[in-house]
């Protein structure tokens, strides 16, 4: 069997349009995390976004699991799921700094959908709570299970500098300097200015690798197209002599 040009041309410009639309798609493919605020102390808010189901299934929940030197958190009311907060008693009780032993903490936070959240829609998981003080360079994780009408998938993999992303990597905080009050502010509003630049250099280096992924698919995209278009070109030129 024989392809024509024309054939060839248009094969390649349908690969390169499905290319570059993948681009975008590898991109958000993950359960990611979003601070508000990452200084030692500061309080912040954690947003979670998911826009997939489990191979194309709805969501039904999503459970957050809570790092352990984490003591307390507020999860928001979202409309259309139902929130619970699981407590963990601590294997050593610890004192608030108001004279109260705490011996439980928020181990899990978990979100059941009164509806199931179609694939390819998006929404979002926001949780208030405080790092840790002592917690400066270190990266906090949060493991999220997504379960869905068919299946689940465990968002539970450590993301190691300088090695490939996992398959399913944990969305993850990394605790900066602190900065202002034990609260994350000061009296000049500087460490709003510090925290959202923090917030952002964590949000790019979680979202690295699909960057780089959505970059080569995007190129490649252009590239095939670039070809195809050349290609048409030169069959019309040679078919009008």
């Amino acid at each position: 069997m024989k392809f024509t040009t024309p054939l060839i041309a248009t094969s390649a410009l349908a690969t390169g349009v499905l290319l570059a639309l993948a681009a975008p798609l590898a991109a958000s493919a993950h359960v990611s995390v979003t601070p508000d605020a990452t200084g030692a102390g500061a309080s912040t808010v954690l947003t979670f976004s998911t826009a997939h189901g489990c191979e194309c299934s709805s969501t039904t929940t999503m459970t957050i699991d809570i790092p352990e030197s984490i003591t307390s958190v507020s999860p928001t009311v979202n409309p259309g799921w139902t929130v619970e907060k699981v407590a963990v008693d601590l294997a050593t009780p610890i004192d608030d700094g108001h004279g109260n032993e705490i011996t439980t903490r928020v181990g899990q936070i978990t979100y059941s959908a009164t509806t199931p959240l179609p694939d390819g829609f998006r929404d979002t998981f926001a949780l208030s709570l405080q790092l840790p003080a002592d917690a400066e360079g270190e990266t906090l994780e949060f493991p999220v299970l997504q379960t869905c009408e068919m299946g689940e998938t465990n968002w539970n993999e450590t993301t190691v500098d300088g090695e490939d992303e996992p398959a399913l990597p944990a969305p993850f905080v990394t605790v900066t300097a602190a900065t202002g009050d034990a609260h994350g502010h000061n009296d000049a509003g500087a460490e709003t200015v510090a925290t959202h630049d923090d917030a952002a250099a964590v949000t790019a280096t979680s979202a690295s690798a699909d960057d780089v992924l959505a970059r080569v698919l995007g190129a490649g995209g252009l590239v095939v197209g670039a070809v195809g278009i050349v290609l048409a070109v030169t069959a019309r030129r040679k078919q009008s002599a």
